[in-house]
């Protein structure tokens, strides 16, 4: 009996010893099993955000293609007016796969990266990583492909196994197993590794670091390694066949300088052996010769070892990978993989690596003004740096029309050549000299206004360089403030029409009264004469209102007395409307409309402000004043923060010196202050050797006792030394306080900067206190302003506190003033202006996610009817103003003239130096500017700036007429877009 029982237990286990052997060779039940589940493990896309998807956390691969970075970007992209329109669900299974921590099965991408098209789906970029790879298996050189197997896993490709698992080789796993446990024995013996290619690839792609930490990463790299090998059915040839090429195509092989990341055979060939991939394919299959070939086999070996330690074999450890090669190469002849006459070649020939001096790795940047846009706004958007943003995979949609922008950018780049500008007609007064068209820099922004907001369709410029001039630049463009002027005024008196329409007489009275600005006197005095007037009637005559052209008033404005003058001289006598003064862009009437517009503000945002000014017993005074030493404290320590950045304490001490006349009082007033431990001697040597005119011995010793520290407060310090107290007070922190930032110098400065304006406080000072809350109230005043403005699109946090601001001192962006003009076409809505319409994550994949722009965030900013006198404002300067030049010139599709209108704007923008009676005494050029901000028919505007930068530009006059000629010459160009519109577009009932 008991024989008969080892008998059955022997036979079954030799018929389970037989299934298991016959399964781990032909992988049958496995195969069906894995196959089967994996089939269940299932994704779809569909619309809307997902709640079933999980994301990779880890991975090299996951990381740089942005699999795990989409949930950080998805906040990022809500808070600048992206949603999710699509993404993809996973099923149960699926779910349950991931939140066990294996890889997800699908077909990964070896070749992918950051893709850019325009909004009719025209490539603009593309940027594909690797850069050079391997499309097919056949075609592979066999050789490589013998290779590799040899070296790595060589029954991968055994055709007697069809439903091989090739996650698994089970001869080499079991040696590694035995080998582990020798080893934690104590023992000695050959360490066997049990990676396979499948298992290498999910290692470096999805582990933790690309590497393998511990038992359950090796169980998991085989797990999912399992699940991709049988996605596709039992049968498991192909998909190892295409194993090797997504090995040969990823694995990495460290990083280069110019290059960053190599990954793959097809760059690293190209990286480390300057060797391209074709070339070195037909060398490897022998077509070059048996030289050529056998260099082929060092390098093609040399990559498949390194890949062990890449950093180490391909940049410190050469030599010994040299020799490892040569081990290898015998190895091949012995077991008959190669001839013995390649392998003797290939012994004998030398590998070279590429030569960083002489053959250097430059990144190719694209010269194209389009690519670099885009690039630019997506790096903004998503927070990524080129080198990151590039190897996304990503589809970006751009509003950009690529054909019409390279053809504006190649025509705008032609008129550097002389001939070019002259058949442009860009040549004569007020234009350019033929020598100077080389010189100009253009830039050019044409938007559109569709039923999904304002899109912009060309944004280029000709300065050849990454920065974008349209909406990356803060310029002085000139006359152009005067239609964010002119917007403000208008609204102003659709404000009062808003308050005082159809009020009584007493109403209207008492609002006079109360508010005393021009503004509003006018208002009153126009409604009380006409108190059923619309507001599109007193828009009008708010344009009729008549301003002085008159240059010889001084403005007290920005601190002081400032004078303003005309760009011709025959206009000074003239006293003009507010429409001509825009149509022929008079400076002096904008000016004072500016003032009074100042001035409305000053009496909304503070109760009786005449008061303020001119009563020195008025209790707000002293707050006003505190506030302004306050400021301007700051302002000084600032400056001097600026000047003594990055200096130690003895070379402060020295800088300050040259700023002190070495007179002995003030030299030992500095020193008593700033060393007041200093003993007498040290004092002595000190002053002998800095003073002008040498000392009697008592009279050192007075002014030692004398200008001790304590003896006199900040202010006298400062007196004496004819030094600003604050910056005294500055090197005395500093010396106390080395490493203290900005911040904290501020923060502890605030009694001393009170302490150095308290003459301001003093009874004989009130004229002085007068002009400075005069400042502070003009500072208030723009800084309601600057809320106005930037409800229409002003880019800049703050407004320059002078009436200049209307002349362009406070400086704008071509783009900034697109928006504005967009406003106005809108009838008064700002409307989102996108530049990136889409992106699109991870296509094909299981994270696939599609961001798209949130429905358009329409706000009313200006009144419909103030946006229509703005336009019949702006069509009046192309009809018989300073754009009189494009008048006729933009037809439609029926032959009949576009309606157009714009502000033309010139900026000379220089840093004068002036005496106090205000005498420019020197002055340095800074750069000329010249732009016309235009709108063409109902759907279509942007702006034109001309462009010289530097002390070159002293050298031009061009006035605003460049830019409208410039626009009139490109209506060719512009011509079959403005007249063929996409769908889409929508209609304004004016």
């Amino acid at each position: 009996m008991r024989l008969r029982i080892w008998l059955v237990v022997g036979v079954v286990s030799l018929a389970l010893f037989c299934v298991a052997g016959f399964e781990f060779r032909y992988a049958w039940f496995q195969s069906q099993w894995i196959s089967d589940y994996a089939s269940r493990l299932q994704y779809q896309l569909d619309e809307g955000e997902s709640e079933a998807i999980r994301f990779p956390q880890a991975g090299p691969f996951n990381q740089r293609l942005g699999y795990s970075l989409i949930p950080d970007l998805q906040p990022r992209l809500q808070q600048q007016g992206y949603g999710v329109s699509r993404q993809v669900r996973f099923s149960s299974e699926l779910l349950d796969y991931a939140d066990h921590g294996l890889y997800l099965p699908y077909q990964e991408k070896t070749h992918a990266g950051l893709r850019v098209v325009d909004y009719q789906g025209e490539p603009i970029y593309q940027f594909t990583y690797p850069r050079f790879s391997i499309s097919e298996f056949d075609s592979i050189p066999a050789l490589l492909v013998e290779a590799l197997l040899f070296i790595e896993n060589r029954h991968l490709l055994d055709p007697a196994l069809p439903r091989a698992n090739p996650a698994v080789d089970w001869p080499r796993l079991a040696g590694a197993s035995v080998a582990m446990v020798v080893s934690s024995l104590g023992g000695d013996g050959p360490s066997h590794g049990a990676s396979t290619l499948a298992t290498q690839k999910e290692k470096y792609r999805h582990s933790f670091e690309g590497r393998t930490l511990t038992p359950m990463d090796k169980l998991r790299q085989m797990a999912s390694a399992s699940v991709r090998a049988y996605m596709n059915g039992p049968e498991t040839m192909e998909a190892r066949r295409q194993l090797v090429r997504d090995y040969l195509n990823s694995v990495p092989l460290t990083a280069a300088p110019g290059h960053g990341e190599v990954h793959g055979i097809g760059d690293a060939l190209w990286v480390w052996f300057a060797e391209d991939i074709d070339n070195f394919s037909s060398s490897l299959d022998g077509e070059r010769g048996l030289d050529a070939q056998a260099l082929a086999l060092r390098q093609a070996l040399a990559l498949i070892i390194a890949q062990r330690r890449p950093s180490w074999y391909l940049l410190g450890g050469r030599a010994e990978l040299q020799e490892l090669v040569d081990s290898h190469i015998r190895l091949l002849a012995s077991h008959q993989r190669i001839d013995e006459e390649l392998a003797q070649t290939a012994l004998r020939t030398p590998m070279a690596f590429r030569d960083w001096q002489t053959e250097p790795l430059l990144e190719h940047t694209s010269a194209d003004k389009a690519a670099r846009v885009t690039r630019n706004q997506l790096a903004s958007l998503l927070g990524r740096p080129f080198y990151d943003l590039d190897r996304l995979d990503l589809t970006a949609s751009s509003s950009l029309d690529v054909g019409l922008q390279r053809a504006v950018s190649a025509f705008l780049e032609n008129l550097a050549d002389e001939q070019a500008a002259a058949q442009a007609g860009l040549l004569g007064e007020t234009l350019l000299s033929r020598q100077q068209a080389a010189q100009v820099r253009y830039s050019f922004t044409l938007m559109e206004r569709t039923a999904s907001g304002n899109q912009v369709r060309v944004q280029t410029d000709t300065t050849g360089l990454p920065f974008d001039l349209n909406a990356g630049s803060k310029l002085e463009l000139g006359s152009t403030a005067k239609l964010r002027v002119l917007t403000s005024y208008l609204e102003i008196i659709a404000e009062l029409h808003g308050e005082l329409a159809g009020a009584d007489v007493q109403t209207l009275r008492q609002a006079r009264t109360e508010h005393g600005d021009p503004l509003t006197r006018w208002a009153t005095e126009y409604l009380q004469a006409r108190p059923q007037a619309s507001l599109a009637e007193m828009l009008e005559a708010a344009l009729q209102r008549r301003y002085s052209a008159s240059p010889w008033e001084q403005f007290f404005t920005g601190g002081g007395v400032q004078r303003f003058n005309n760009f011709r001289k025959q206009d000074n006598n003239r006293i003009v409307t507010v429409q001509q003064a825009l149509q022929e862009s008079l400076n002096l009437p904008f000016v004072r409309l500016l003032r009074d517009v100042v001035r409305y503000s000053l009496e909304q945002s503070v109760e009786n402000a005449d008061s303020l000014l001119s009563n020195d017993r008025d209790p707000r005074r002293k707050a006003y004043l505190q506030t302004f030493a306050d400021r301007e404290g700051r302002v000084y320590l600032q400056r001097f923060w600026r000047r003594y950045a990055g200096m130690n304490e003895q070379q402060r001490f020295e800088r300050l010196l040259k700023e002190v006349q070495p007179i002995a009082a003030r030299l030992s007033v500095v020193h008593r202050n700033l060393y007041p431990q200093a003993d007498f001697e040290t004092f002595r040597t000190y002053l002998e050797e800095h003073v002008r005119v040498p000392q009697k011995p008592e009279r050192i010793e007075r002014l030692y006792r004398t200008y001790a520290a304590g003896s006199f407060d900040l202010t006298d310090q400062g007196y004496i030394a004819q030094v600003h107290p604050l910056e005294l007070w500055l090197l005395g922190y500093l010396k106390q306080h080395p490493q203290a930032t900005l911040n904290e110098v501020l923060s502890a400065s605030a009694v001393e900067r009170q302490q150095v304006y308290g003459w301001l406080f003093r009874t004989r000072h009130a004229s002085a206190r007068n002009v400075r809350i005069r400042t502070m109230l003009e500072r208030e005043a723009f800084d309601a302003l600057h809320r106005r403005w930037q409800r229409v699109g002003y880019p800049f946090p703050h407004l320059v506190p002078s009436l200049g601001t209307a002349l362009g001192s406070s400086g704008d962006r071509p783009s900034a003033l697109a928006e504005l003009m967009g406003v106005i076409l809108n009838d008064g809505m700002r409307r989102d202006m996108r530049r990136i319409t889409s992106l699109h994550f991870a296509a094909d994949t299981p994270w696939e996610t599609r961001f798209e722009p949130l429905p358009d965030r329409e706000r009313q900013v200006l009144h419909p009817e103030v946006a229509a006198a703005l336009r019949r404002s702006l069509s009046a300067v192309v009809l018989d103003g300073t754009g009189r030049r494009l008048q006729g010139v933009f037809m439609s599709a029926s032959g009949e003239p576009l309606e157009v209108g714009g502000k033309t704007g010139t900026g000379d923008n220089r840093i004068h130096t002036v005496t106090a009676r205000g005498a420019v005494i020197s002055s340095e050029v800074m750069n000329r500017t010249a732009t016309f901000v235009f709108f063409l028919g109902p759907n279509h505007f942007g702006t034109l700036t001309a462009f010289v930068p530097g002390e070159d530009a002293g050298a031009f006059h061009f006035t605003s007429a460049l830019p409208a000629q410039v626009l009139k010459s490109l209506a060719p160009v512009l011509a079959p877009y403005l007249t063929t519109p996409p769908e889409g577009m929508l209609a304004r009932q004016d």
